[in-house]
């Protein structure tokens, strides 16, 4: 295989010269990382849509669209690190950070924050962060509750030491500043900047005592230490309130990079009352509605500081939609997977393939659509290159460069034609080409209720594997394990090769 970094750096120094004239003006470049999210959410890509989404459709007509991108997981932390270091999840872990765990990451791990912030950048990560932090424990939990059908030891506040700096989390990976609340839905129930509580929980969030009802769902809160008068309807503005505040903050002097990772439309479902019945989708489309203006207030303020014209902007989700979907369906026939099959969790792709777009003026064609197969773990090669930043050697392992598909160019180095679709440990994918190899006869994870089987028309299937041509059935409707014996055994042996291999990519 060719050297995809040599090639990487020479795509780079090509793209910065003849595109912006101006080598020593690096473009800024925004992440916005929304939770959750599926991929008929996005109105511009679901013709039967119940929800509008004015400023992201807006985005897409100014940028480029993509119909074939995919998170690295069916959920949450493990897609967070893998677009942040440009590896596959897998290579460290299946699961999600729980309330206190320790970080994903590992101190040898390079990261794109760290990358762009050691070559001039300024660094932010604002909202959901669920990748771990090194906590100041004063002993072990002191509590015992009984949750999602086991036992769960739960800290309290008086087991933390919450005057300590918390290592491990987002200034520890590239970031120079924090402010978010972890994760909402995991302890503490608190503001966190930078490496440190901003106010010492001093109470407890039970089951029982949240004070506040969400507007659809359940609130899956996990039990844990809080601030007195916690409110989750106040997160999401305030994450506004400081994203469109730290862009206002930056002077020109400097490139930015901003990482801005919402924690909507995940559950809990709780627009605010100001975006109740905004959508014929219900609370959730409400709340996607909400998202969708978070979405406008950044870009505003990106366009308010003159920063517009030279920004990267990449809006996508971090895997399909919630359970919640099925039931949406039934009863607002509103399809957030959209024509996918499969949900959040599943290696079906609707698990994972999510909204993707990116904008870059001047350099990407608005209005443009683009069906290559695309992984977020390529945003970190792709952001190099557009930097012309010199990778590292060893790090972005599994990152392809797909800036020539951004720029209209033809590539002259080896291009993204395989990807691995995981989730859990117990169930496997590959793609190549137009061809989707499962090894397993169901790529579900959670399971697909009956009545949504019955909407959808769906069939289970029996064969030890599954093979699907996804440019003829996008749906995964029609099995064609048994009629490609020798495809089958290929991409069999793919999976295996590739886990076994280590790294997709080799310096």
């Amino acid at each position: 295989m060719k050297n995809i970094k040599f090639f990487t750096i020479l795509s780079a120094a090509a793209a910065l010269t003849s595109c912006t004239g101006d080598e020593s003006k690096l473009p800024n470049i925004v992440i916005i990382y929304t939770d959750d999210m599926g991929y008929g959410d996005l109105n511009i890509q679901n013709p039967d849509s119940k929800i509008p989404t004015p400023y992201m459709d807006q985005l897409a007509s100014e940028g480029m669209r993509f119909t074939d991108a995919h998170s690295s997981s069916g959920i949450c932390s493990p897609s967070r690190f893998a677009l942040l270091t440009g590896t596959y999840h897998w290579r460290r872990s299946h699961g999600i950070i729980q309330s206190f765990g320790k970080p994903f990451f590992i101190d040898s791990d390079i990261t794109l924050p760290q990358i762009l912030n050691e070559n001039g950048y300024a660094t932010a990560c604002i909202g959901k962060w669920h990748l771990g932090w090194d906590w100041e424990f004063l002993n072990e939990p002191t509590l015992e509750i009984m949750q999602f059908g086991r036992i769960r030891q739960v800290y309290q506040p008086q087991d933390i030491d919450w005057s300590k700096p918390i290592a491990g989390g987002p200034l520890d990976r590239g970031f120079d500043y924090y402010f978010g609340d972890g994760t909402i839905n995991f302890a503490p129930y608190a503001w966190i900047e930078n490496d440190r509580i901003f106010e010492a929980p001093t109470e407890m969030m039970l089951l029982d005592n949240i004070g506040f009802e969400t507007k659809e769902g359940r609130w899956e809160f996990r039990p844990g230490p809080r601030v007195k008068g916690w409110n989750p309807y106040e997160v999401l503005p305030a994450l506004t309130e400081k994203g469109v505040e730290w862009i206002h903050q930056q002077d020109g002097n400097k490139p930015f990079f901003l990482y801005f990772s919402l924690p909507s439309p995940h559950a809990p479902i709780i627009p605010n009352d100001e975006f109740d019945g905004t959508s014929g989708a219900g609370a959730y489309g409400d709340f996607i509605v909400q998202t969708d203006w978070v979405t406008g207030q950044i870009l505003k303020a990106l366009k308010d500081k003159g920063y517009d014209d030279n920004t990267i902007v990449i809006f996508t989700s971090d895997n399909g939609p919630e359970q919640y979907a099925f039931e949406r369906a039934r009863t607002y026939d509103h399809f957030s997977m959209g024509d996918l099959r499969g949900l959040k969790v599943d290696i079906w792709e609707g698990g994972h393939r999510v909204p993707m777009i990116i904008k870059w003026p001047g350099h990407v064609e608005p209005g443009s659509v683009s069906d290559k197969l695309i992984s977020q773990i390529d945003y970190m090669s792709t952001l190099a290159a557009a930097t012309g930043i010199k990778l590292p050697e060893g790090s972005a392992p599994d990152s392809y460069n797909f800036l020539p598909t951004l720029l209209g160019e033809n590539y002259d180095f080896p291009e993204r034609e395989i990807l691995i679709h995981n989730t859990h440990a117990s169930r496997w994918a590959v793609r190549k080409g137009d061809w989707l190899y499962m090894d397993t006869n169901s790529g579900e994870h959670r399971v697909m209720p009956e009545f949504f089987k019955e909407i959808r028309g769906y069939n289970d299937f029996e064969t030890e594997g599954l093979l699907f041509n996804l440019k003829d059935d996008i749906e995964q409707r029609v099995n064609l394990y048994e009629e490609y014996p020798e495809k089958v055994k290929k991409m069999d042996r793919l999976i295996t090769v590739y886990k076994d291999q280590g790294y997709l990519i080799k310096n």
